[in-house]
């Protein structure tokens, strides 16, 4: 038990409210917080976390901790929808955080997929029969997993609105009893899981999602990002799609669920898609549109208020509480309301008096126009309304290159399996067609920033904004120590040529200066087609040659050889630990 929980002074609401609500989930414990601000001040940053009874931090162990972050996010599974966004929090993309409430993320199910498969490999080496992890959380699994148990009959095919609806109740009623639980304090009882239950439950769950996805495949071979819900009269859960995003795409291929021809199909719809911008020869996070103008918003269709006998005669009244009509004849709802609510609370006001029963009788159909007018529960935040800062026509470039790593990870993936090589070919055309948008790849002129510098984003009328640290710099390190062949399996490091290309090797005599594990300034002389870089402060000399080979120099002068690619254990280890043993590796490569 090492793991701690911190202390978070919010509290979910029951899964009633969630439904009623689903913008409005959160309230916040000001006693809580109080307490908590105490104890910091008496004991430091540890009084943010859950203390236990006897006064001291509440630890558990990481298998707790793995289960806990997918628990909390199953018991806001929707299925063939994704992950319910019912926490008044955006996720990734905060562009889109009105999503809040109606939206359902099929970006967090693809992660999900992805998490769910390493814990199986994780859990796979499991030696022990039983693993203890705290009794509410037992129940919590136990609880979700005979829901999945209960309903994989439904995954034979699409699902209706009310299979749909008895999953999420049962779901979402096991994630409020679990947090009362909480809420109120653990009970520092155990609860045990078995390695079967707990390799039988990841399978379940791979099963839902990989349902849900499928469910998520667009006629073009792109996959839905964001979906939206809505509970139907009839008590059942609806699901429908948003437009593309880039990141779905990105999501999908990182999931690890496609197979090499499908990450093909994916890829040359991109291509082709309206996410594709080709003067910058990368892609925009959405599709581009036009904005209504501001004369033609909040318009009421004329049937609406004509079909509704309160409408009609609050304006043959000249009533303007709820609508009025303009000299052209147009109908427009009161200019100061802001959502729905305005609307139910006008209606209320109304109720009783001249207009006698209509508005309780008419307030279904006077919502249902004003969302049809403002389509609020489409309204996704600034991406649908904003032209820069990840708005409308804007190249995230942190996304670009999530999108890069994520194309690269599919390309190790299919050498690896042995795919067919026109395929793999196929697939590193595509890498390199992507890292070629990059800046680092551009002119000043076409990035309209120092190429070599990272931005935050591209719009569609200016040059590259926003320059810093960005997430970008992370997915470009990650992918070139891809393109490079680094690769560390049971504690070896390996060097692998398959994504490297002749044109990356000098073609004539350089000198490489580095800074070595002692911190000291170092130059080695570099012969025409090699290529150097530091792992771990080692220097690897690259050459091109007939065979793989490898030579490793010591600091005691000696030269350690051997064929192919692949250090051993000791080695590995003394670069990896930094003791300063290996000064630098050679490693010549072959079939580049």
């Amino acid at each position: 038990p090492l793991f701690a929980y911190a202390n978070v002074p919010y509290r979910i609401r029951s899964y009633e409210k969630l439904l009623a609500d689903p913008q409005d989930t959160v309230d916040f414990d000001h006693q809580l917080e109080e307490e908590i601000g105490h104890r910091v001040a008496a004991l430091g940053a540890d009084g943010k976390l859950v203390w236990n009874k006897k006064g001291e931090v509440f630890l558990v162990n990481l298998t707790e901790k793995l289960l806990v972050t997918l628990l909390a996010k199953l018991s806001n599974f929707i299925p063939e929808g994704g992950i319910w966004l019912n926490t008044q929090r955006p996720e990734w993309n905060d562009a889109n955080n009105a999503l809040v409430g109606s939206g359902v993320s099929m970006v967090t199910l693809f992660y999900i997929r992805r998490f769910v498969t390493f814990c199986q490999s994780l859990f796979g080496q499991l030696a022990q029969d039983e693993v203890t992890v705290s009794k509410e959380v037992a129940e919590l699994l136990a609880a979700i997993g005979n829901t999945f148990k209960q309903h994989k009959s439904h995954l034979s095919g699409p699902m209706n609105n009310v299979q749909r609806r008895q999953i999420v109740d049962e779901l979402g009623l096991a994630g409020e009893a679990y947090r009362k639980q909480v809420y109120k304090g653990f009970s520092e009882k155990n609860g045990s899981l078995s390695r079967t239950d707990i390799r039988t439950f990841l399978s379940d769950v791979l099963a839902f999602t990989d349902h849900t996805i499928k469910a998520n495949e667009r006629p073009d071979k792109l996959y839905h990002s964001y979906n939206l819900m809505s509970v139907k009269a009839d008590g059942g859960i609806a699901i429908r799609h948003l437009y593309e995003m880039l990141e779905g795409q990105v999501a999908v291929l990182s999931a690890g669920v496609l197979s090499t021809k499908e990450v093909l199909e994916l890829l040359r719809a991109l291509r082709e898609s309206d996410l594709y911008r080709a003067d910058q020869h990368s892609y925009i996070l959405y599709p581009d549109r036009q904005l209504p103008r501001f004369e033609v918003k909040n318009t009421i269709p004329a049937a609406a208020v004509e079909e509704s006998v309160l409408l009609s005669q609050m304006v043959a009244k000249g009533d303007h509480r709820l609508i009025e009509q303009d000299v052209r004849g147009d109908y427009h709802f009161n200019g100061s309301f802001n959502n729905q609510k305005d609307i139910e609370r006008v209606l209320a006001t109304l109720a009783g008096g001249e207009y006698g029963d209509l508005p309780q009788k008419e307030a279904a159909h006077v919502l249902a126009a004003f969302e049809t007018v403002f389509d609020h529960q489409s309204f996704t935040g600034r991406s649908g309304t904003f032209f820069g800062y990840e708005g409308l026509g804007s190249i995230y470039w942190h996304m670009v290159s999530k999108l890069l790593l994520a194309v690269e990870e599919n390309c190790w993936q299919a050498m690896k399996a042995g795919e067919d090589k026109d395929l793999v070919k196929e697939l590193i055309e595509h890498y390199y067609d992507i890292r070629a948008g990059l800046g680092t790849h551009k002119t000043p002129e076409n990035y309209g920033a120092f190429p070599m510098d990272p931005y935050s984003h591209t719009p569609g009328n200016a040059g590259a904004q926003q320059p810093g640290m960005t997430g970008q710099v992370k997915e470009d390190i990650l992918s070139r120590f891809g393109e490079l062949g680094i690769f560390v399996e049971d504690g070896r490091i390996e060097c692998r040529s398959d994504l490297l290309q002749t044109s990356e090797f000098l073609t004539t005599p350089e000198t490489f200066t580095y800074v070595d594990v002692n911190g000291e300034t170092q130059d080695i002389k570099l012969l025409k087609n090699t290529l150097a870089f530091t792992y771990c402060q080692v220097p690897f000399v690259y050459q091109l040659a007939d065979k793989a080979s490898l030579k490793i120099h010591t600091q005691d002068g000696k030269i350690f050889e051997s064929a192919g690619a692949r250090l051993n254990q000791e080695w590995s280890d003394k670069i990896m630990d930094r003791t300063g043993d290996v000064i630098r590796v050679e490693v010549g490569l072959a079939g580049i």
